[in-house]
């Protein structure tokens, strides 16, 4: 058997119950790593982590709601607990409502900023003390966090303006820590899908895979992953295509 060029690794993926989340641990444990699969429902871990043990993967389900003060700590002690290391965090969970300010309620936005901004916060926080020991001491003499983003970070739409705060500022934050961690041989990512309502979630996995699988004098800083279907014409009134 060749080896894979993530062998040897551990990866903890956050929203990986479905979508992006569960592809992106789905391809992580093929291509070497073992997965620590974080997320709120036992039942949709379980499923994933089960699909990987078929395929020969080695995968653990952790359910935690990391909204929750000091679940974040909890979750990266777990990972710990079960693999003895950290080398690849992969920050895949978000929430999107969309309304616009006159329609929406505080508790909407409240729900977007704990999840996509202070949950991400924490669970980085805990995780890059063992990020960068991993870094220093395995043989691939780096380690990665990729923190997925949107589109909406860098075009305003009406109904997404609170989302699209989240976004812009997890692209900022994402940015920042690149240069604080450089010198570490952490690498920093942000990965930003387009519509993530298109059934593509494997190819935005992809994107994700492509950036913790390159050698280590190769950093991908940020990556926008959009549809390639074409959009509806000019004056259809059909919404826009990659909005998010």
């Amino acid at each position: 058997m060749y080896d894979r060029p993530l062998d040897g690794t551990v990866a903890l993926v956050t929203g990986a119950g479905g979508g992006i989340g569960a592809a992106t641990a789905r391809l992580l444990a093929r291509e070497g790593a073992a997965v620590a699969l974080a997320a709120r429902r036992r039942d949709r871990l379980d499923q994933v982590a089960s699909e990987i043990a078929k395929a020969g993967g080695e995968a653990v389900a952790l359910a935690a709601d990391i909204t929750e003060p000091g679940r974040a700590d909890d979750l990266v002690q777990d990972t710990l607990d079960r693999f003895g290391r950290l080398d690849i965090l992969v920050n895949g969970a978000g929430i999107m409502l969309l309304n616009s300010a006159l329609h929406t309620t505080v508790e909407e936005w409240d729900r977007m900023i704990s999840l996509n901004v202070a949950a991400l916060l924490h669970v980085t926080h805990a995780a890059v003390p063992h990020l960068i020991y991993a870094a220093s001491t395995s043989p691939r003499q780096v380690a990665d966090l990729v923190n997925v983003g949107s589109t909406a970070g860098r075009v305003a739409r009406p109904g997404s303006s609170v989302y699209g705060l989240t976004r812009s500022g997890l692209a900022a934050f994402t940015e920042s820590l690149r240069q604080e961690l450089a010198g570490e041989r952490v690498r920093v990512s942000a990965v930003e899908p387009g519509d993530t309502e298109e059934p593509w979630p494997e190819d935005v996995a992809d994107a994700i895979g492509y950036i913790v699988t390159r050698k280590r004098r190769v950093a991908v800083s940020e990556m926008l992953v959009r549809s390639g279907a074409p959009g509806p014409a000019v004056g259809t009134g059909a919404p826009a295509r990659n909005a998010w």
